[in-house]
């Protein structure tokens, strides 16, 4: 890598690895330390084909989604991420209302398959169409429409205030 590509690597880095992290984060379920991972993993990767990636965001992004497929189809099973009791009074304020709904659709998403986070990530996070997400996933558009359906019913049924947001907006909304 010449000077130049490697000070266009640098400010992609910089500009959009808090978004990609995002992604990373809602794809591992929330586990942060897995979602580091699966995103320095992925720049190692598009670090050795800069100088050939047309549009490095989307080539990043498909070797974000690829290696979390990759990490599902492993055989053995994966650790489970533990968080603390919410506390028993709630809080007041939007903000708090904003961070608890954070924390319940964390908890919601890691309690699904890692196949059904995806289809919903790259469905309502990434607002990929049907289409889109099935090519990715390298599977057909029904599959992808009856994972997004068993995936909101699992969601709804684990955390059913989510469920009261799903009518105003989309359901991974509240991660952003």
């Amino acid at each position: 890598m010449n000077a130049q590509d490697e000070e266009s690597f640098r400010r992609f880095v910089e500009n959009r690895s808090t978004v990609l992290l995002r992604c990373a984060v809602l794809l591992s379920g929330g586990d942060r330390h897995a979602a580091e991972d699966l995103l320095q993993n992925a720049l190692i990767k598009a670090a050795g084909r800069w100088r050939r990636i047309d549009d490095p965001e989307a080539y990043v992004r498909r070797i974000l989604y690829r290696q979390q497929i990759s990490r599902w189809r492993l055989k053995w099973p994966r650790r489970e991420l533990t968080v603390a009791e919410p506390p028993d009074q709630r809080s007041t304020g939007d903000a708090a209302t904003a961070a608890e709904l954070r924390l319940l659709l964390r908890d919601a998403l890691s309690r699904l398959t890692p196949r059904q986070r995806t289809v919903l990530v790259l469905r309502y996070f990434e607002d990929l169409p049907e289409g889109e997400v099935a090519r990715v996933l390298g599977c057909s558009v029904g599959t992808v429409r009856s994972t997004t359906h068993r995936s909101l019913a699992r969601l709804r049924a684990y955390s059913p205030e989510l469920a009261s947001l799903a009518v105003d907006r989309a359901p991974l909304e509240v991660c952003q």
